[in-house]
């Protein structure tokens, strides 16, 4: 399925929150990756969010 930018920005957004709150991330944390933001970027190129969008 997909995605436009406004469903792909609610799943970061939502993830990168769930993350900053003390989420366990779902991929391998590399080097000085902090931000919540960029963690879960990566989470989404790799397929892993378990969160869906319902059209």
């Amino acid at each position: 399925m997909q995605l436009n930018r406004f469903e792909k920005a609610r799943i970061i957004g939502a993830r990168a929150l769930q993350l900053s709150l003390g989420a366990p991330p779902f991929v391998e944390i590399v080097g000085g990756m902090i931000n919540s933001v960029d963690i879960a970027f990566l989470e989404f190129d790799k397929g892993v969010i378990p969160l869906a969008v319902k059209k």
